[in-house]
């Protein structure tokens, strides 16, 4: 990523510094296993490092976190602005009572970078803001703590936090700074990784441990260990008797893109997770705005079944309704809170159809079937196949749309593009009383032109140990829309493994705008007891209008989808990490692009193709705006099928010429990916990209 003037300029500022530049900070003392010994001008330590923090026994187990933290962080909604001060804070302490958050489990009220003034007092403490915190930090924490919830507080494992104003971060001063934090109230320090002057990860943080649990014997008051130093020096494998939770990756952007990339770098680390020691993929998104509902379930349920803290990161003064439905449901929650505390593991995840199974502490099973992919996904597993014991049958609990039924053991459904199904599964001996589980699928095109009819067929299959009865199936458009059935919508008996499969026609009334609808499909049906259950699946028609004839500029297309790893897909400039139009001229090596588009990996952009056009060309390579940085691979697929690639490119080399035949496909997807290294100043540019048709 571009590094901005905000908490993203982390990674070039953690390099290591020359011994004069130490000099300049006054940290010229000798550098040992716990840190500087300060020299005149440096404050002094409230309490004595050990003589070696790296040697020094572990941490004893405190019972700290037995399940992941759960609470807010207002950096992801505020960065730095004016609005993040001591009226806010107070306000989401109560927003946690008021909504019902504090009951769902949220107990964590978290500062983030800024709350500080930029220097230390004559004394070489930590000063609060006073235009932000007038009543200073201990006000807040009685605040929060009258609420029954605790606060957290920041900083960083350097000289200076990682905003470029500059506030004081911890190197040097943890044991002053760890006695504040407790004589302030602080139940929860994230210590982050910016301006670290270069010395050892683990030496950083195992002195701040060490400096945090001298400041809770002193004054009683435990303090959760959040390491924030993304994932670099591999915490997972060594922080367990350091901290609490440890982030795995760089910082999460709300966008489709970069979730997905930090859940799969999180996803294969499930075997160092366990109670009081947690892998952190980072701050939830839900509610920011740059994804909708659908992907925000995704993130919620990804996030729970992978045991990760629930730090909400969105604005709750003015949060929908929606936001608080998806943060504050319970059975999701309780997957992530489970007190066996296992991370789920991944099953399979062929095609980008994934499945995520968690093992929980009463025996069940929570189990994700999640569909990666831009169009719905049939994804399937079986109850012994997520561990669960052989039976007769198992009940299965949808935890979004909170009804129970009964299957004979396979646990399927197809999940609408980027969405998540969560189930939990188990043999409990009470399948009998839930009605039996039925799996609604669809084939055909949800791609259409205005006023062109487009065929779809619909499945419903029973997967319960009992017969569905007296099944019925409708497809449920947009006013105005014709929805004609072509064969028969009802059957009297489904029993497990047998489908009722009926074909239809959707036709979008002529003149109907491009963009997305709303189509569901539902059975109706009833068990054998006579209870009528119903199984809904949401889907998206898109009305798209057909490209041009001739040759066109991609940059002046309308897309179908874009997903970005930071920031919005431009067009016609680089990508900029943040608003719309930030960016600046395509360049690649030195070779500038009037047109074309400007990404960051991982990032896909689809057009409708219509089966009209031949080919697609553009010159791609790393932007210059990263200087030495950056790695991506640029890939052309028509439909499902690669047909043009680059292989990994950096910013040393020259524009590339990519040319795709794309012939007959009706949809055209470019993408880049981050060549195989994690997504780290990956920005792509498709300079003179054209489509000809």
């Amino acid at each position: 990523m571009r590094h901005l003037p905000t908490r993203t300029t982390r990674r070039r500022v953690v390099g290591a510094l020359t011994a004069g530049l130490l000099g300049s900070l006054g940290l010229t003392g000798t550098w040992g296993t716990t840190g500087p010994v300060p020299t005149a001008g440096a404050a002094t330590p409230a309490a004595p490092a050990p003589t070696s923090a790296l040697s020094a026994s572990p941490a004893p187990d405190d019972g700290l976190a037995p399940t992941p933290p759960m609470g807010f962080n207002n950096w992801n909604s505020t960065h730095c602005r004016a609005e993040f001060d001591e009226a806010m804070v107070k306000g989401i302490a109560d927003i946690f009572v008021d909504k019902g958050l504090k009951d769902a489990g949220y107990e964590y009220v978290n500062l983030d970078d800024c709350w500080a003034l930029p220097t230390r007092d004559a004394d070489g403490e930590l000063v609060p803001d006073p235009a932000r915190f007038p009543g200073g930090i201990k006000a807040v924490a009685d605040y929060v703590h009258a609420k029954g919830l605790k606060l957290g507080i920041y900083t960083s494992a350097g000289t200076k936090t990682c905003n470029d104003a500059g506030f004081p971060g911890a190197l040097g001063h943890e044991y002053s700074d760890a006695r504040q934090f407790a004589d302030w109230g602080v139940d929860y320090l994230k210590y982050d990784n910016c301006n670290n002057q270069g010395v050892d990860a683990k030496q950083r943080y195992t002195t701040m441990r060490d400096a945090l649990t001298a400041a809770s014997e002193a004054t009683g008051r435990p303090i959760v260990y959040s390491i924030c130093e993304w994932g670099e020096n591999k915490p997972w494998e060594w922080a367990a008797d350091v901290g609490q939770l440890w982030r795995t990756t760089g910082d999460i952007s709300d966008n489709w893109g970069s979730m997905l990339s930090i859940m799969k770098q999180n996803l294969p680390l499930a075997q160092y997770a366990g109670p009081g020691r947690w892998n952190d993929p980072d701050m939830l998104e839900v509610g920011n705005g740059g994804m909708t509902d659908t992907e925000y379930r995704t993130h919620f349920s990804m996030w729970s079944v992978m045991a990760a803290p629930l730090l909400i990161g969105s604005d709750l003064r003015s949060a929908s309704e929606e936001t608080f439905d998806i943060i504050g449901n319970k059975e999701v929650i309780a997957v992530d809170q489970d007190p066996l505390g296992k991370q789920g593991a991944v099953l399979s995840s062929e095609g980008g159809r994934w499945v995520v199974a968690k093992e929980m502490k009463d025996g069940s099973r929570a189990v994700a079937l999640f569909n990666e992919t831009g169009s719905p996904q049939r994804v399937a597993t079986s109850a012994q196949a997520v561990g669960l014991p052989e039976a007769d049958a198992y009940t299965l609990r949808d935890l979004w749309q909170h009804r129970s039924y009964n299957t004979a053991g396979t646990i399927a459904a197809t999940v609408p593009a980027h969405g998540t199904v969560l189930v939990r599964v188990s043999a409990d001996g009470r399948w009998a009383v839930h009605p039996p589980a039925v799996e609604l699928g669809v084939t055909g095109d949800t791609l259409t032109e205005a006023g062109r009819a487009t065929s779809l067929t619909t499945s419903v299959t029973g997967l319960g140990r009992t017969a569905a009865r007296r099944v019925s199936v409708s497809v449920n458009a947009p006013e105005g829309w014709r929805v004609r059935a072509t064969s028969p919508t009802t059957t009297g008996s489904l029993p497990t493994g047998k489908a009722l499969r009926t074909g239809w026609t959707v036709t979008a009334p002529a003149g109907t705008p491009p963009g997305s609808y709303d189509v569901t499909l539902k059975a109706g049906y009833r068990s054998p007891g006579g209870v009528r259950a119903e199984s809904v699946l949401p889907l998206t028609a898109t009305v798209a209008v057909a490209p041009p004839s001739g040759t066109s500029d991609l940059g002046a297309l309308p897309w179908l989808s874009a997903t970005n790893g930071w920031g919005p897909v431009e067009r016609d400039t680089s990508n900029g990490e943040s608003a719309a139009g930030d960016g600046g001229p395509l360049t690649v090596n030195g070779a500038v692009y009037a047109t074309g588009l400007g990404v960051h990996a991982e990032s896909a952009v689809e057009y409708y193709a219509g089966g009209a056009c031949e080919s697609v060309s553009a010159q791609v390579g790393v932007d210059d705006e990263e200087g030495a940085d950056g790695s991506v691979a640029f890939e052309i697929w028509a439909d499902g099928t690669k047909v043009a690639s680059t292989g990994v490119l950096t910013n040393a080399d020259a524009a590339r010429a990519l040319v795709a035949d794309v012939s007959g496909a009706g949809v055209v997807r470019l993408v880049v990916t981050d060549g195989g290294d994690g997504i780290t100043s990956d920005h792509g540019d498709w300079g003179a990209a054209r489509l000809t048709c």
